[in-house]
């Protein structure tokens, strides 16, 4: 193998000109950030604009290399070295291999600093990454870690109730115990205190958003609907799958014995990234929450934290993906409760669920992506864009049907109506809201736009008032309800 093909296949690699003897930071460093992570290649010999220039003595580099790791690393990584030679020049690759007893520290001057790899470069470990190697280093996980919250102090009907109706079992306090929900002393781990009805850890939080279009600034109106939920897994779990099933829609076909839904989002997908995003995040990203954005044509579920095993996801085939789970006492408790298997296989589950649907084709294939700290999936709308007639519809509903094909045109041009007048935005978000629910062929009355705009009673009076008094909606004789004017008429 050549060394610009190894540069190639390694995920992490580091070039060095040459072995610096009084500047060991300079390399070591990067010998620390790889044993604190994945693992990693270091390649002396190759400049900084990739020249391979070799080494003079590389034999004698390569024992200066052992002896200096050995007296300025702690604990000492274990290491691979060998010596290359290509086009007359020698070269020294060190693999270094994800370490077991992190974290793995530079050594010198009174000094000890563990590096993390962030992109191509070795930073130092700042509190929070320290935390998370020295977790590692003693095979404990944050979930695992007994708190300072007494079992006692915290209620947890939430989580008995579902536990119930899952299992067919009571979840009892000897279950807390036998589950490393809690210890024999009555403290609550980590774990334990996020499934809490109210946890005590603030930033297990979950925000949702129904943006309107294809992108967070769209126009008129921004969010269809906005909630944030606060409270156990279980609770935020059951908030987000119902928050999607709010702000999403099916079609149907007819068949030869009843009907197929299509909905727009396989549900067994939702869940599956949903569950793997509470479970999977990372709990000592502080100040940092679940988010699920829904836009007309896709819907991103983002969670703090990336791999566990600092790997990037659009790396690897993510059918084949080995499971190493960053929480396993919370993925244990919820395999309990049947809402995900144990043998962790989120990203073949989510892209089968696809691809059994009935409108899939590969551009709705869905995408996970991750860096060092995030984790993004993407599941595309599989109704977006797919005109009715092509789903096999009766010729009555797919006549029906076609005129909503038009939607997104009628939706813009009624925008732009909106736009012209001399309303206040909160009146315009108002108006659009009730627009995108009610459409130009369904009826309302006052407890309607109500419910749809969140208003109270006087409130939504004046904004029908203000309908009624611009030509935008009128009266239907004999129902004593009211719908939009069609643009045009």
């Amino acid at each position: 193998m050549k060394i610009t093909d190894f540069i190639g296949e390694a995920t992490e690699y580091d070039k060095k000109e040459m072995m610096e003897e009084r500047k060991p930071r300079s390399w070591l460093k990067s010998v620390s950030a790889f044993a604190n992570g994945i693992g990693g290649a270091l390649i002396f010999g190759v400049s900084n604009d990739e020249i391979l220039v070799g080494l003079m003595d590389a034999r004698a580099v390569s024992e200066k290399i052992s002896e200096t790791i050995k007296t300025k690393m702690d604990p000492i990584p274990q290491v691979i070295m060998e010596i290359h030679t290509e086009d007359e020049k020698d070269f020294i690759i060190l693999k270094v291999l994800p370490g077991q007893e992190t974290p793995y520290y530079y050594v010198a001057d009174g000094n000890r600093v563990a590096y993390v790899r962030v992109g191509n470069e070795s930073i130092p470990a700042d509190a929070t990454a320290l935390k998370r190697l020295v977790l590692r280093g003693t095979n404990m996980t944050y979930d695992s870690v007994v708190s300072s919250y007494a079992l006692q102090d915290f209620s947890f009907t939430k989580l008995r109730s579902v536990y119930r109706v899952r299992t067919r079992a009571e979840l009892t306090d000897s279950d807390f115990i036998s589950f490393e929900l809690a210890d024999e002393n009555g403290k609550l781990t980590n774990a334990g205190a996020l499934l809490a009805d109210e946890p005590p850890m603030r930033h297990s939080r979950l925000f949702c958003t129904r943006w309107y279009g294809l992108d967070k600034a769209s126009g008129v109106i921004e969010a269809l609907d906005d909630k944030e939920y606060s409270g156990s897994l279980v609770s935020l779990l059951q908030n987000g799958i119902e928050f999607v099933k709010n702000n999403t829609k099916k079609r149907w076909k007819k068949t030869g014995t009843g009907r197929i839904e299509m909905p727009e989002y396989p549900e067994q997908a939702v869940h599956e990234a949903l569950v793997n995003a509470l479970i999977h995040r990372d709990y000592m990203e502080i100040g940092s929450e679940v988010h699920i954005d829904i836009f007309d044509d896709r819907m991103e579920i983002y969670s703090p934290g990336g791999m566990f095993d600092g790997s990037i996801v659009q790396n690897l085939d993510t059918d084949n993906v080995a499971s190493k789970r960053r929480n396993p006492v919370i993925a244990d408790i919820f395999s309990r409760m049947h809402f995900m298997e144990r043998r962790g296989s989120g990203f073949k589950k989510i892209k089968a669920d696809y691809r059994r649907a009935v409108n899939y084709r590969n551009e709705v294939e869905p995408l996970f992506r991750s860096t060092p700290t995030s984790f993004f999936v993407t599941l595309y709308n599989l109704n977006y864009n797919v005109p009715i007639k092509k789903m096999g519809l009766s010729y009555e509903n797919q006549a029906f049907n076609e005129e909503k094909t038009g939607f997104q045109e009628k939706k813009q041009a009624f925008e732009m109506l909106i736009s012209s007048f001399n309303f206040s935005t909160p009146t315009k978000e108002n108006i659009m809201k009730m627009y995108l629910h009610f459409g130009f062929d369904i009826v309302f009355a006052r407890t309607d736009v109500m419910n749809v705009t969140g208003l109270t009673a006087t409130p939504a009076t004046e904004l029908m008032r203000k309908l009624k008094n611009n030509e935008l909606i009128e009266h239907v004789k004999g129902r004593g309800k009211y719908k939009f004017v069609e643009l045009g008429e």
